[in-house]
């Protein structure tokens, strides 16, 4: 099961659209759920309105929070989005199975079918291998919002690791530091909870805000296991296509 954690505080500005993007990625089976990130006021109508557009689009979530809550939130958001998928696989294999004119949703069962049925779903939740991308927005309007993202990180990671089902993270970051880099690997798949230690005391804040080039790049990622569209054996971006990491996805 794959899926996209966006972390933003504002509109994006540069390259294509993030909504295009996030469909993109639905389309190749990686949910996108969106955090946007506050300390105090508001971040807009229109920062409201895309961050919300984007998780439609990419079948997931959105939440705005304040500092203070992003961790909760981030656990919160990657488990319903679990269950959620599970859910609609079940829905869909309903239908297959009971036909057009029986029930169709796990609800739509009597009540001691629908219990057997949330027991297996539950159990799938908790074992079903599990990939997260963390992509985090750097722009300069970010910087007193990186601790806590950061915190939000290691508690995510703790949430994870407590599953019984294989889950692993890679955090991305944009813009790059450098003109033209819209996005950074961090962290390629782990489930090592020291490699989120000082994670951004190298990230340079930038203005721009290309969160359409950076969700595409995330998904060129799930494909090839690079940033650079094709699959290295070795060197940073390598992935050991096994396990979780193989063809299991609900």
């Amino acid at each position: 099961m794959k899926q996209i954690l966006l972390i933003t505080d504002g509109c994006s500005n540069v390259g294509a659209s993030p909504v295009l993007a996030a469909a993109e990625a639905r389309e190749e089976g990686i949910t996108v759920n969106v955090v946007g990130v506050i300390d105090y006021g508001t971040i807009g109508e229109l920062g409201s309105r895309e961050i919300e557009d984007i998780a439609k689009a990419g079948g997931g979530i959105s939440q705005i929070v304040g500092t203070r809550q992003l961790a909760h939130t981030m656990q919160m958001m990657t488990r319903k989005t679990v269950v959620q998928t599970i859910q609609q696989a079940v829905n869909r294999e309903l239908t297959q199975i009971l036909g057009e004119h029986e029930p169709k949703t796990v609800t739509d069962l009597e009540l001691a079918k629908r219990a057997q049925v949330v027991e297996v779903m539950e159990d799938l939740a908790e074992t079903t291998p599990l990939q997260v991308v963390l992509l985090i927005d750097v722009s300069a309007s970010m910087k007193p919002k990186l601790s806590a993202v950061e915190e939000g990180i290691r508690d995510l990671m703790l949430s994870l690791q407590a599953r019984m089902g294989q889950s692993h993270l890679s955090v991305f970051h944009f813009p790059g530091r450098h003109s033209g880099e819209e996005t950074v690997m961090d962290i390629d798949w782990t489930a090592d909870l020291s490699r989120v230690r000082s994670l951004f005391g190298r990230m340079q804040m930038k203005g721009a805000t290309p969160t359409g080039p950076a969700i595409q790049r995330v998904i060129d990622f799930y494909r090839y296991g690079t940033l650079e569209g094709q699959q290295e054996i070795e060197g940073n971006y390598r992935i050991e296509r096994e396990g979780m990491l193989g063809d299991n996805v609900v």
